[in-house]
């Protein structure tokens, strides 16, 4: 493993580590906390159970929710501890990321690798103490950590794979949401598939403002090896490849399940106009999802769009299968709009 202690190469400058710092704080943030957030998508899990099973809404299960969550979070540290590690040498190459605690220097591999498995040890096993699908959800999401991150392996370097390796975290987060309330039954392929996809284009336009940041397809390289295949023009043809299979998986779960959601396509579609081009910006907010809250703008949409689909997933209104010639589904809904 690199010698995290000596100087390194970034941006054509010899440039030293900090010296390791005391303490756990270069442990906690490595373990990037800050991060917790993206554990939110497994709500639409547990959003399609209710859908499912209404009679799930009910105060009793807030605590099972709120254990789902935090041994989800867990396993997700444990991920992000290997991935710090493990890209420490390359994150020297990047404009910003050479001060991590990792590839400054602040950390010791050893206590690191110990942390990875303390954590993923724990929650793991959490996961399965909730019940058995859970668990298996939760060490699958570690498991691609791994695949992700360890060689030979190491998905996160092969161009394409990278995305839809890292990407499929979050249809497996929509499982954790569901099995955390339904241990019995899968759910919806259709809206699995689409959550991959648009987890797949989030990933994408990520790299893209990356590539465009770094600015330079040499060092770029020598960052992320991927970047020896992509370019802008073949990440934005992936950004539209993922937007359009999200569209016509979501098509099929619409028309299958709840039509009412058909409502919301004008706005999901200026939702994605507008993230391609917070993409576009020069040193783009995408590059960091965990600080696109300060997009007050873009926050606030993305806040109405979600109130918008979760009421929509509870409403009925009968006109609309007559104007589409379209069968309702056999969810009893909590209102109807006649």
């Amino acid at each position: 493993m690199t010698d995290l202690t000596q100087p390194v190469a970034a941006g054509g400058a010899l440039v030293p580590p900090l010296p390791p710092r005391r303490g756990f704080r270069p442990y906690v943030e490595i373990a990037r906390i800050d991060h917790w957030f993206k554990n939110a998508f497994m709500a639409l899990g547990v959003l399609l159970a209710f859908f499912y099973r209404p009679a799930l809404f009910d105060v009793s299960h807030a605590g099972t929710l709120v254990a789902a969550f935090f041994a989800t979070c867990i396993v997700a540290s444990s991920n992000y501890v290997l991935n710090e590690l493990l890209d420490a040498p390359l994150d020297r190459e990047h404009p910003t990321k050479r001060f991590r605690p990792a590839a400054s220097g602040e950390v010791n591999a050893k206590a690191a690798i110990l942390l990875w498995g303390a954590l993923g040890f724990v929650g793991i096993a959490g996961s399965f103490a909730l019940n058995a699908p859970f668990g298996l959800s939760a060490l699958g999401l570690w498991v691609m950590g791994c695949v992700y991150n360890i060689p030979p392996v190491r998905s996160k370097e092969i161009a394409y794979v990278d995305v839809l390796s890292e990407s499929v975290n979050n249809p497996i987060r929509l499982a954790l949401g569901w099995f955390a309330l339904v241990p019995d039954r899968l759910p919806p392929q259709s809206l699995v598939l689409a959550y991959w996809m648009v987890g797949a284009f989030f990933m994408a336009t990520k790299r893209f403002a990356e590539y465009r940041a770094i600015g330079d397809p040499e060092r770029a390289a020598r960052y992320r090896r991927s970047f020896k295949v992509y370019d802008e023009a073949r990440l934005l043809a992936s950004m539209v490849f993922y937007v359009t299979a999200c569209a016509l998986f979501s098509g099929i779960f619409l028309v299958r399940y709840k039509l009412e959601l058909i409502l919301c396509v004008p706005f999901v579609a200026g939702f994605f106009a507008l993230y391609v081009s917070l993409g576009m910006r020069e040193d783009s907010p995408v590059q960091n999802p965990e600080k696109l809250y300060r997009e007050r703008g873009f926050f606030a949409y993305a806040i109405g769009i979600t109130v918008l689909f979760v009421t929509l997933m509870f409403v009925e209104i009968p006109v609309l299968y007559d104007a589409f010639g379209v069968e309702p589904s056999s969810f009893e809904p909590l209102w109807r709009i006649d």
